[in-house]
């Protein structure tokens, strides 16, 4: 698993008669790669990121001329072909992200809204996912997540919040091609923070308020 690198490469209009999917060549964020330049910040979407997110919409370059509109409105995208979601309640949902950072390959976008957490995953995660807790010893223990793939959309927080007790990215995509965990991944968490929980004896939560900041993690430890 290669490392998750912030790619901040320039971005050029995409010429007449070429791919609407071919959202790398648009320009339409340049204030995104502009704003806080020089400085990573692992909850703000970058311009990269924004055209990966654009990618899973039918029509991409549509969806990054409404954001450049909108940049502090939601979105709503299909999944099944770009990523799948794996959505959790945010308590558990964060002990999968310590999990997962502590001891694990790290984790691909994430996001809260609406007192869950939307964790991005490989295509096919949300299929094979439900399977692998059925077979798990521990799967009943876990609070079962709500898995979005082929036929679903999710809705994504806006790229520049304007509420911090809102919608928002725990880790935001900041690249064209993110790293996604797999089904196995996913279990491999759910399963660690049902056990760590367990080995505590965990009777009150030691994380924030799920309308408090999220935790930020450090992306460059993605192994």
């Amino acid at each position: 698993m290669t490392a998750w690198l912030r790619d901040e490469s320039p971005l050029s209009p995409a010429p007449y008669g070429t791919d609407e999917r071919r959202t790398d060549r648009s320009d339409a964020f340049g204030f995104l790669r502009d704003r806080d330049e020089g400085r990573h910040h692992t909850a703000r979407v970058t311009s990269c990121g924004a055209g990966w997110l654009a990618s899973a919409a039918g029509y991409p370059r549509s969806a990054l001329a409404q954001w450049e509109a909108r940049p502090t409105a939601p979105a709503v995208l299909p999944c099944g072909t770009v990523f799948d979601v794996v959505n959790v309640d945010t308590v558990f949902g964060r002990r999968m992200l310590e999990r997962l950072w502590a001891e694990g390959p790290g984790s691909g976008p994430v996001a809260v809204h609406r007192g869950r957490m939307l964790l991005f995953a490989a295509p096919g995660t949300a299929q094979r996912l439900p399977s692998l807790l059925d077979w798990e010893e521990w799967g009943e223990a876990v609070p079962r997540p709500l898995c979005h793939g082929v036929g679903d959309a999710v809705t994504i927080p806006p790229l520049t919040p304007l509420d911090p007790a809102g919608p928002r990215w725990v880790v935001a995509p900041d690249t064209r091609s993110p790293w996604l965990p797999g089904p196995e991944v996913m279990l491999w968490a759910c399963v660690r923070a049902v056990r760590a929980a367990s080995a505590a004896d965990v009777r009150v939560s030691i994380f924030p308020r799920a309308d408090q900041d999220a935790k930020v993690y450090d992306v460059s430890r993605r192994r």
